[in-house]
């Protein structure tokens, strides 16, 4: 499994996990009962499927083995495996944020991947 996983999030509602010391997730997580989390495999299409018109973006990578046996890797769209999160995600298990603007061809512009 990757050890590095990524969220991507307003960053309005990044801004608040931070202040909070805890990210509770977006709309979606909270109807869905978890936080959905990508592998770097599957970011890039996770950004473009679910947040191709948000601007105002970040993503964050987390450090999954730091979250324990609270994220559970299920079947995901083409035969890939999700990570989604059960409960909060602690400041302490995020190795950084970054702002994930759109470039000039309407696609967010990523910055350099952990595997």
């Amino acid at each position: 499994m990757p050890t590095t996983i990524y969220k991507i999030c307003s960053s309005a509602l990044w801004r608040d996990a931070e202040r909070a010391g805890a990210f509770h997730g977006a709309g979606i997580d909270a109807r869905d009962g978890f936080i959905h989390f990508s592998t770097s495999a599957q970011v890039a299409e996770t950004a473009a499927k679910h947040f191709a018109d948000g601007a105002d973006q970040v993503l964050v990578a987390v450090e999954a083995p730091a979250l324990g046996g609270a994220v559970r890797w299920g079947p995901a769209r083409g035969g890939g495996l999700l990570p989604p999160r059960l409960g909060a995600l602690w400041r302490a298990a995020v190795k950084w944020a970054a702002p994930l603007p759109l470039g000039p061809d309407g696609r967010h512009v990523f910055p350099e991947l952990d595997p």
